[in-house]
């Protein structure tokens, strides 16, 4: 089991906003389990948060934009990008503008303060989506296409092909996300020289300068544009090299805009916010088709989850049989209400039970047309609990269990006569002075019949 991480301690750096070029602190914080990567914009009332979600992409235009009840956040790709090349889940991000800061154009400086912070271990298990068929996503005006099929570990490919002498095709590959500190994170954004006249001429990247930003010449540069260029990046001579890079940017990597290509992508691909077990294949990415894209995975994933049974080899020798879960469960028929337990670890147990025609409840519950109880389907959810919080003290033929709380429960589908319950519950928390929080799931017939929250407490047996 992978477990999930955040910083040690918090660190800030300081930077300027590419577009708007303002002057923006960022801080990142250690965050709790399952918080994921959250932004908190101090310079507004009430400090509001927005969540690194997919949905709330709202503009892709030179950078991904977030927008959630009117708050915004600018171009977080190359933050999130380091989060994920760092093998971190939970971060929270204070910062006091929208836009997050270019620093050199990569994740360069970002990976460095996250390392300086330093990381360390949650004590819950990661969630991570594993990639079973191929997803795929076309943009059709652009003929841009991504790409994810399975594979035993998190892969990204980018390919681009700008159709230009100065940058024409390039490749380029990750195979394994922790060799993004050294092989990715350092690769800057870059533009080209058509573009980069648009874009002054409309009043953005404000906060560019020759350090953060590559620019591929692919046309002759006029002498007004020079001027532009001039004041813009507020040096007194500006030249071309050359390998058609303005002035004097030495590139990190032949393929470094291919590098970059790929860090974007897998700084969009973040706002899934699940990690993926898979290969990506992305052919000339962009933000646009990178966070829709996302959207497609994050809404498969959540289908995935809200309809997901798990299978289980019901022929194999069970971890438990009646006669062992008697020695542990103080509940005797016609109370006992699980067979056999099949998984456990630490943080999880798996039970089962074969409902017959037989059973003491169906007398009286509907004879006519018998239907299992639910309260006896939580019951029996909460004695696969017990089996794991008894499993947790030397003598457990010594306790009893009692429950505490019981929330959030949902029946979906009736149990009959016949079929087969499985019984799913994991740890919310972590088992304290006897203490168990788990989500219990019952699932029959290849659905999800009933789910609950339960809260229960061993006690010695006075």
């Amino acid at each position: 089991m992978v477990k999930q991480k955040t910083i040690k301690s918090e660190i800030s750096l300081i930077g300027v906003g590419l577009h708007t070029g303002k002057e923006v602190k960022i801080t990142f914080k250690p965050a709790p389990v399952n918080n994921g990567y959250t932004f908190v914009r101090l310079d507004l009332e009430g400090s509001p948060v927005i969540e690194a979600d997919a949905n709330y992409v709202v503009n892709t235009q030179r950078g991904t934009n977030l927008e959630k009840l009117g708050v915004k956040i600018q171009t977080p790709e190359h933050v999130l990008a380091a989060f994920v090349g760092c093998d971190i889940d939970n971060v929270i991000v204070e910062l006091n503008a929208s836009e997050l800061p270019i620093m050199d154009g990569s994740s360069k400086f970002f990976v460095e303060a996250i390392e300086k912070a330093g990381v360390e271990e949650q004590d819950a298990k990661r969630n991570v989506y594993v990639v079973k068929d191929i997803i795929s996503f076309t943009d059709e005006a652009t003929g841009s296409e991504i790409i994810l099929m399975p594979s035993d570990d998190y892969q990204v490919t980018a390919m681009v092909d700008f159709g230009t002498k100065v940058l024409g095709t390039q490749n380029a590959t990750l195979k394994n996300i922790l060799d993004f500190k050294t092989e990715i994170a350092n690769a800057r954004t870059f533009s080209f020289l058509h573009e980069l006249e648009t874009l002054l001429e409309e009043g953005l990247i404000k906060g560019g300068d020759l350090n953060n930003a590559i620019v591929y010449v692919d046309k002759e540069i006029s002498s007004k544009t020079m001027d532009h260029l001039k004041v813009a990046f507020g040096k007194e001579d500006i030249s071309v090299k050359p390998n058609g890079i303005l002035d004097n940017l030495t590139l990190h990597y032949p393929n470094e805009a291919a590098r970059h290509k790929l860090l974007d992508v897998i700084g969009d691909l973040a706002l899934i916010g699940t990690r993926i077990q898979g290969k990506v294949i992305a052919n000339k990415p962009g933000h646009f088709v990178n966070t829709q894209f996302a959207k497609k995975v994050s809404k498969i994933i959540k289908i995935e989850q809200r309809n997901y049974v798990p299978v289980y080899d019901l022929n194999k020798e069970p971890l438990m049989d009646i006669h062992k879960i008697m020695s542990i469960l103080p509940h005797r028929p016609p109370f006992l209400f699980i067979d056999r337990i099949i998984e456990m670890s630490e943080s999880h147990v798996v039970g089962m039970k074969n409902v017959t025609m037989n059973e003491g409840f169906f007398i009286g519950h509907f004879p006519e047309a018998p239907v299992m109880p639910g309260v006896i389907i939580v019951e029996a959810m909460a004695q696969t609990g017990g089996i794991l919080v008894l499993s947790t003290v030397p003598d457990p033929e010594n306790y009893l269990t009692f429950f505490m709380k019981i929330d959030n429960v949902k029946f979906k589908n009736k149990v009959l006569p016949g079929d087969t319950l499985i019984f799913k519950c994991d740890l919310i928390t972590p088992i304290r002075r006897g203490i168990c929080h788990m989500q219990a799931k019952a699932y029959a017939n290849g659905k999800l019949v009933a789910e609950a929250e339960l809260m229960a407490q061993i006690a010695r047996k006075q």
